[in-house]
This record gives structure tokens, sequence and C-alpha cells, in this order.
């Protein structure tokens, strides 16, 4: 099976807030697996439109991604970032 990356760009409206979700989405790293490709390092817009970081998130497959996403530890953490930032978020198999 191949790899599925979370791709997220977020943009922080509460930047000394922002580390309470990265906090509490940790257990769900650390029990799916998720491996850091790309974690808000600079970038460069090339076309369209741009929020304030970029994130990659490797897992092994599809369904570990979406297990990851749906799980109860995730869902918490994600509840936490809502109110500090707003993010476009999508799940993708690789090549």
């Amino acid at each position: 099976m191949p790899k599925a990356y979370w791709i997220v760009r977020v943009s922080v409206r509460q930047p000394e807030r922002y580390p309470d979700y990265l906090a509490a989405a940790q257990p769900a790293f650390e029990k799916f697996g998720a491996k850091f490709i790309v974690r808000g390092g600079p970038f460069e817009l090339m076309e369209g439109y741009a929020r304030d970081r970029n994130v990659i998130v490797e897992f092994a497959d599809s369904d570990t991604a979406m297990a990851c996403y749906r799980s109860a530890e995730y869902q918490k953490a994600k509840t936490i970032r809502q109110q500090y930032a707003d993010a476009d978020f999508i799940v993708v198999e690789g090549a």
C-alpha cells in the first residue's frame, strides 16, 4: 500500500496559544506513527494563495492517516486548533 499524507495549510490567529494544539495532538501523532516531512518552514508562493504555515505529515497508508484524523486523541486537539487557527486540510495517497 502506498503511504498517505496530511497536507495542511494553516493561518494561526493566536500564536501564543498554538502550542496548546501541538501538545494536545502529540499523543495521536505518536499512536499512529506520524512522521513530519514539512513543518512550517520557509516557502515561496508560486501561484494561488498561501497561508502562514504549511505542514506535510506522512503515514504508513491511507487507513492510518484517516484513523489518526478521526481518533479521539486528534479530535480533541482539532477542537483546540480551531480556536486559534484556520486551516485547509486534506489527506492524500502517495504515488
